[in-house]
């Protein structure tokens, strides 16, 4: 039996009309059953109702449509992962859910990344790809799941910070800027639901700088960190990682710090991390975007807030060329300061490869963090979940047995959010 979800309010409010109009009637000449069909009414109404669905089924795949954002598709992920216990599924079955997109929301990172929109596309039947994929029993890819704890400091400093919260995401973890957008762009909602008030939202906060300093993990697989090079157009081993010490810190302050799993991009013509998906892999990996103002030998940080202005400029830069095919990795500085596309200068933007990472904000800055999908990790339960997105490819699914742990270091004053740790990403989640 398949479940069908909507969020009535999502995007441009059309979920619901579409899902009549579109997709009940593709399914039912299909003849495949559907066991319910639900619109979400408050906020986690989506993942109660998933798990609830998950919970009553027999063992075995679990079919979901979801026609949405990302937002709930971050709810359901998050509801089912974080169940401490299930009512009527017997101990020790695994549980895959499979998900159907059907993009209804206002950016739909993860639906255009696997489903890339192309000019010429009829509305509605890009909207319909991932539905005609399940009908046609198309092979399901495994989705990437980041895990990220924030941590709040310890009322002893000679203690071990306290874990506020641990989260799963999906899509996207970020601070800086990003994270800035997406809080601010929540009040534009109602009077601007395209993705435009992402750029109003950007542009009310782009001369800020983010105080703090970052770890950056190694990759399991490769053990080193690895960074882009534009002129050999490949990942390379970052200078700074080897075998003998493979992290990589890196100090503030920040413009921009981003991390994505199976996205390459966040619209449908952002491409934030334009090689997720180019670039081949083994293993599992976070794609890391960083902007640190301080790498532009113009800046001499005696004027700083004039110079944060004269940043904003070229922060404006780097997010247009992210509309150009994600030609910022390729942005370099010349000897003037100047933003270029060639030219041996300073890399504008700092593209990692990586296992994982470790951010400590300044303690005077208190920083809005943004999770995709929110997940807390128990490696000892009984349980084994696996997520999947329908589509018409494939990718091997490792099994990924207990996780190491990351070193927690602390640094600076209290602040109410102390250090957000993404501690890698694995593809198979043990529960």
């Amino acid at each position: 039996m398949t479940f069908v979800i909507y969020n009535p309010v999502g995007g441009d409010s059309t979920a619901k009309q579409f899902i009549e109009d579109h997709v009940l009637p593709l399914l039912k000449t299909s003849d495949i059953p559907i066991a319910k069909v639900v619109g979400t009414e408050y906020a986690g109404h989506a993942g109660s109702a998933a798990f609830e669905f998950v919970d009553s089924t027999v063992p075995g795949p679990v079919d979901i449509i979801v026609a949405s954002g990302d937002g709930t598709i971050h709810e359901i992920i998050s509801a089912i992962a974080l169940a401490s216990s299930y009512k009527n599924r017997p101990p020790d079955t695994p549980a895959q859910v499979n998900l159907v997109l059907v993009p209804c929301g206002t950016a739909n990172a993860l639906y255009s990344s696997l489903f890339l929109p192309k000019p010429d596309d009829d509305p509605v039947q890009y909207k319909l790809q991932g539905i005609h994929a399940f009908i046609n029993k198309a092979k399901h890819v495994p989705l990437t799941l980041a895990i990220t704890d924030i941590l709040s400091p310890p009322a002893d400093k000679k203690l071990v910070p306290v874990r506020e919260k641990t989260t799963v995401s999906a899509v996207v973890t970020s601070t800086a800027l990003h994270a800035s957008i997406l809080h601010d762009s929540e009040a534009l909602r109602a009077e601007m639901p395209s993705i435009e008030r992402f750029k109003v939202a950007a542009y009310q906060n782009i001369t800020r700088w983010y105080s703090g300093c970052a770890k950056i993990f190694p990759s399991k697989s490769t053990g080193v960190v690895e960074i882009w090079n534009p002129f050999d157009k490949e990942f390379v081993t970052h200078a700074e990682s080897d075998e003998g010490d493979p992290y990589v810190d890196i100090d503030g302050p920040f413009t921009y710090f981003l991390s994505t799993v199976n996205v390459d991009r966040l619209e449908p013509v952002f491409q934030i991390t334009p090689l997720v998906n180019a670039e081949p892999r083994i293993g599992a990996f976070l794609d890391v975007v960083v902007v640190r103002p301080y790498r532009d030998a113009s800046l001499t940080g005696l004027e700083a807030e004039e110079e944060k202005k004269q940043f904003a400029e070229k922060s404006g830069e780097v997010l247009r060329a992210v509309y150009q095919s994600g030609n910022h990795i390729n942005l370099r500085y010349d000897s003037a300061g100047k933003v270029v596309s060639e030219g041996e200068g300073e890399l504008v933007v700092e593209y990692f490869r990586c296992g994982g990472w470790e951010w400590i904000p300044a303690s005077s800055l208190i920083l809005p963090f943004r999770w995709g999908s929110h997940f807390r990790s128990r490696t000892l339960r009984t349980r084994r979940l696996t997520f999947c997105v329908t589509m018409d490819l494939s990718a091997p699914y490792p099994k990924v047995g207990k996780r190491k742990r990351w070193p927690l270091r602390q640094v600076g004053n209290p602040v109410s959010l102390y250090m957000c740790r993404n501690k890698g990403v694995v593809r198979s989640l043990y529960m």
